[in-house]
């Protein structure tokens, strides 16, 4: 193979890991998005698996992103980054709402809570950071997957859904309609669904290409949070702040 045919290989590579960054996917989908015949694109998920660079899911048929880029991105920043920078405005969210705030990342069908700043109240919610959540039980999750691709959403809704809560939704048609209104909205709010008593609401980071690359929530007691007739207004506000995390990361 010569130098040239090397370079296109690797240039291949690095366009396969760009795409399974943005979501999970199966050789035909990956094949489809980074538009390569199957053939080369199952030769090139091949050698990036063996150096762990990608890995199978669970059931053995979708690709995400491997060990060896998740090493390399907490290496050059990663998550602890992008805590860098949400840091002030989950701080601002966490003055304005008087609620504990959040910024999770997509983590194959996972949900990564990444940093969390909390409230002064004397009743706290626990501190989730680093812990993995299915995506369908937290607002942040389904922010995220709404602006998946039409093919990962429905991937993951034939999957057999966890219930965590006797609120949990994991009726697929139902979950479709609350992506629609996370488009529509900016926001979601999802009640005792992750964990009883917790109340939360989310809205996505995204780059300048309209990438999903983040959530930004706010959780309380539900017995407190939201207050009466404030949905809305704090949706807006997790929005906001969200929407200007996604500007100054593109600065």
């Amino acid at each position: 193979m010569g130098a040239m045919a090397h370079v296109e290989s690797v240039v291949r590579a690095v366009k396969i890991i760009e795409e399974l960054a943005k979501s999970p996917a199966g050789l035909s989908e990956t094949a489809r998005r980074v538009a390569m015949p199957k053939t080369t694109v199952a030769r090139l998920l091949s050698t990036l698996e063996a150096v762990e660079a990608v890995e199978r899911d669970d059931d053995g048929r979708l690709y995400r992103l491997g060990p060896l880029v998740r090493r390399l991105s907490a290496a050059a920043g990663g998550p602890a980054q992008l805590a860098g920078f949400a840091r002030p405005y989950l701080e601002e969210l966490t003055n304005v709402t008087g609620e504990t705030a959040g910024v999770s990342i997509p983590d194959g069908y996972a949900v990564h809570y990444v940093d969390q700043t909390e409230a002064e109240h004397p009743v706290q919610v626990r501190d989730w950071t680093g812990e993995l959540i299915p995506m369908h039980v937290v607002p942040s999750g389904l922010v995220i997957m709404a602006h998946w691709p039409t093919e990962q959403i429905e991937r993951f809704l034939a999957r057999d859904l966890v219930m965590l809560t006797a609120n949990t939704v994991t009726d697929p048609s139902v979950i479709t309609e609350r992506l629609q209104k996370v488009r529509a909205d900016g926001y979601f709010w999802v009640y005792e669904e992750f964990v009883e008593g917790i109340n939360s609401v989310a809205a996505p980071v995204l780059d300048e290409a309209g990438t999903i690359t983040a959530a930004l929530h706010v959780h309380g007691p539900a017995y407190r949070f939201p207050a009466p007739g404030a949905e809305e207004s704090v949706g807006i506000e997790v929005a906001t702040s969200a929407r200007h995390l996604s500007e100054a990361m593109a600065r």
